[in-house]
């Protein structure tokens, strides 16, 4: 006989007792009938997980989309596909009701999503526009202000003119050593930055600083992101709008975040304790 999964074991015990269970249950009759042989210290938890994420009417982060069961208004337990026993009409009417809600509910968690997916995209673009409206000066501290919350130490700005193609330089540890790493800024609104600027880079530092990285409040050309490993030349690290952004949100550099709390229903496991 093959083998059961998990799920299939769930399922098969509820056949059995043809019946409605709670967690505690159907894993009294799997593990009586040798349904499914567990590896685990505490196959029951087992079990209310996977009824949980596989149940409808109870949907979270972690929810499988697959449904296999329904979690029922007294606290148990039944097959999806199977029509409910020993219910009355009353009984089966506020079942529909609470399930009419979970997928109202879910409907709503859905568009939420959309919502914070446009937030992000604006949110992103607001920033994006505002570093492109600073002061070429004040984007080469911002810039060294980033790195120093990556990790970088001894970070310093050249002096503006005639800074030599760097813009600033630092010092980043890798294992035991540091590397010496140069960087560029180049607050542009509109112009794709090019191979050329990668090749000047390259040759401002080499010799003198094992990295290199180019900022850019705009984009890199197909050439440039294909300049960046040489063979013998210094590798240069391409960082752009769009990447420069998603370092400030990881990093919480010039973001602050609006904790909204989005609920779970969790009532099962209340229930399934009474």
């Amino acid at each position: 006989m093959p083998k059961k999964t998990i799920n299939e074991a769930i399922a098969e015990a509820l056949k059995r007792e043809n019946k409605p269970l709670r967690v505690g249950e159907i894993y009294k009759r799997i593990s009586e009938d040798d349904l499914y042989r567990f590896n685990a210290a505490n196959p029951e938890h087992i079990v209310r997980t996977q009824l949980r994420r596989h149940s409808e009417n109870l949907d979270f982060p972690t929810a499988n989309k697959k449904k296999h069961f329904l979690f029922l208004t007294d606290g148990t337990y039944w097959n999806k596909e199977i029509p409910i026993p020993n219910k009355t009409e009353v009984d089966l009417k506020t079942e529909i009701i609470i399930k009419k809600d979970s997928a109202n509910l879910k409907s709503v968690i859905e568009e939420l999503k959309d919502i914070h997916k446009k937030h992000t995209i604006a949110f992103k673009q607001q920033i994006l526009n505002q570093l492109q409206q600073v002061g070429p000066a004040s984007f080469e501290i911002f810039g060294r202000r980033l790195l120093e919350v990556y990790g970088f130490k001894k970070t310093v700005v050249t002096p503006y003119v005639k800074d030599g193609g760097l813009d600033g330089h630092g010092q980043l540890k890798v294992g035991i050593t540091y590397l010496n790493v140069a960087f560029q800024c180049k607050r542009w609104k509109n112009n794709s930055v090019s191979r050329t600027e990668i090749d000047k880079f390259r040759g401002a530092i080499q010799g003198e600083f094992e990295q290199g990285i180019i900022f850019t409040t705009s984009k890199f050309t197909k050439d440039a992101l294909g300049a960046t490993r040489k063979p013998g030349a210094v590798p240069i690290i391409l960082i752009d709008g769009n990447a420069l952004i998603d370092i400030m949100i990881e990093k919480r550099f010039g973001v602050e975040t609006d904790n909204i709390p989005i609920y779970s229903n969790a009532l099962d496991n209340i229930l399934n304790e009474i």
